[in-house]
């Protein structure tokens, strides 16, 4: 309820500042703006190294961010064909799976580790039971209750 001595606009302002302050929101904008700068980097370091190996490899002469090859008709100056960079797009493909597997290594891996070291839920197969007090499924001998950390009466000491 907004109270009567204040706008509509400053109602919104508060609102769009207690929106922005919260941890969740300031942490996914660090994040995009280091993923941003990541990925700069790890474009130009393909673009320095990387390409020009590849290049080397496939014997192509100087930058393999050039390559391309040519569809229906002359593709030099003024010609009326079809040009396909497929240097680019090689390029571009290489930067995305260095990222990919830098994030999957050492951010998703790591994380699923650790999910797992620290998970209160049973295995699917193991016997549950359900908490008294929050109903959670928790394995038949548990003392407490990995959610609420009620002490469980039914299990003998």
């Amino acid at each position: 309820m907004i109270p009567p001595d204040r706008t509509d606009l400053e109602a919104h302002v508060d609102g769009f500042k207690k929106f922005l302050l919260r941890g969740n929101v300031v942490d996914l904008a660090v994040a995009v703006v280091i993923g941003a700068a990541f990925g700069v980097v790890v474009t130009a370091f393909v673009a320095a190294f990387i390409t020009p190996l590849v290049g080397l490899a496939t014997g192509a002469a100087g930058d393999f961010t050039e390559a391309s090859f040519c569809v229906a008709g002359d593709c030099g100056a003024g010609g009326d064909g079809v040009q396909f960079p497929y240097g680019q797009f090689v390029q571009a493909l290489l930067s995305f799976l260095i990222i990919a597997a830098v994030v999957y290594f050492l951010v998703v891996r790591p994380v699923t580790r650790l999910m797992e070291r620290y998970k209160t839920e049973p295995e699917v197969d193991s016997i549950t039971k359900q908490c008294p007090e929050c109903l959670s499924s928790i394995p038949v001998p548990a003392s407490r209750c990995a959610f609420c950390t009620v002490e469980q009466l039914d299990v003998p000491r």
